[in-house]
């Protein structure tokens, strides 16, 4: 699903679960290879935000996605409820750019990849070097190094501050969009 759809007159979710789920099970059974899709759980409260989860789990989707304009809490509500029903939990950073570009007064993305890492997410939206999140190279492969990495040592063309140790707790895996390799 795309970051801003969610459920509009002429796309309801629970029609557009079905069709992707339809996909899905085709393309895998066509190539023998395990596919999925990001279902779009968002929404205004999360008595919704779980109805639409339970119903991508039930219809057979190990993944779903929700964007980060949800707030800090419902983040880490759905992150804790996909941990109990062995779903993958994707985020999107829609609405980032709001307060992440601002240069005097706003918030680094790579601490939004801290936060995020520590709520429970297992997958991050964290831009590419090329594309519509771009970034300088170096300070994308230290989003992605504050995701993965369980220690992290000073790397200031990174943007690596201060050391940084992240013992046992999960990793976060940063994806991009259009296909692109989060590596390249």
């Amino acid at each position: 699903d795309d970051e801003n759809i969610n459920s509009q007159p002429f796309m309801r979710w629970r029609e557009r679960f079905l069709y992707c789920m339809e996909g899905i099970n085709r393309a895998s059974a066509a190539t023998g290879e395990v596919k999925g899709s990001y279902l779009n759980v968002t929404a205004a409260t999360m008595e919704e935000v779980y109805k639409r989860a339970e119903y991508a789990k039930m219809i057979g989707s190990v993944i779903i996605m929700i964007d980060l304009v949800m707030g800090y809490t419902a983040i880490q509500s759905i992150a804790y409820w996909a941990r109990e029903n062995d779903m993958i939990l994707h985020l999107h950073r829609a609405g980032n750019s709001t307060y992440a570009r601002q240069k005097n007064h706003g918030i680094n993305f790579r601490v939004i990849c801290k936060w995020m890492r520590m709520a429970g997410v297992d997958h991050i939206h964290a831009g590419t070097v090329v594309g519509k999140l771009e970034g300088d190279p170096l300070m994308i492969k230290g989003f992605y190094d504050v995701l993965r990495l369980t220690e992290l040592e000073v790397n200031l063309p990174y943007g690596i501050f201060f050391e940084m140790d992240w013992a046992s707790l999960r990793r976060c895996m940063p994806v991009a969009s259009g296909g692109i390799h989060c590596g390249q």
